[in-house]
């Protein structure tokens, strides 16, 4: 029998960035938080720290793709994000693999379930992390989906 997998979902934004925890053993997720971004970046020790108080094994980041699967201009940056998570855990040599996972309609769909479950009566509420939450749901689902990342090598500077 092979162990869980710790799953931490990231649906990636220029001002929030939501984050669910999932296990493969139950095979649920749970929302964990809504972290604040400046212009696509995050607190990246607050982050790192995160994965690696967890013990995460998979960090999912989502794809914020057209409607026709195509990139937009977020998904470039979530490409770029998830690029330079990888490169960072790389340098803490923490063994988390990163995976960008299709997010196309999970905002929509999260606004609809957590009405439907009465976890918000306010449509101004965040829902982020639910959101985050439906992209380990996604990835239990069909794992082949997800994109492996390397690491962030292209001369560019972190940030």
């Amino acid at each position: 029998m092979s162990s869980p997998t710790l799953v931490l979902a990231l649906d990636f934004g220029v001002k929030k960035m939501g984050m669910a925890l999932g296990n493969s053993l139950t095979a649920d997720a749970r929302p964990f938080d809504i972290l604040a971004m400046n212009n696509g970046q995050p607190d990246w020790e607050n982050l790192l720290g995160i994965i690696d108080t967890w013990k995460i094994d998979v960090v999912l980041v989502g794809l914020p793709l057209n409607i026709d699967g195509t990139d937009s201009m977020i998904s470039k940056r979530a490409h770029k994000f998830a690029r330079r998570l990888a490169h960072r855990l790389g340098e803490r040599k923490n063994k988390a693999q990163v995976f960008l996972y299709d997010e196309r309609l999970s905002s929509a769909q999260a606004r609809s379930v957590a009405w439907e479950r009465g976890w918000i009566d306010d449509e101004r509420t965040p829902i982020d992390d639910i959101a985050a939450c439906l992209l380990i749901d996604g990835y239990f689902y069909a794992p082949e989906v997800a994109q492996r990342v390397g690491s962030y090598h292209d001369g560019e500077h972190d940030d």
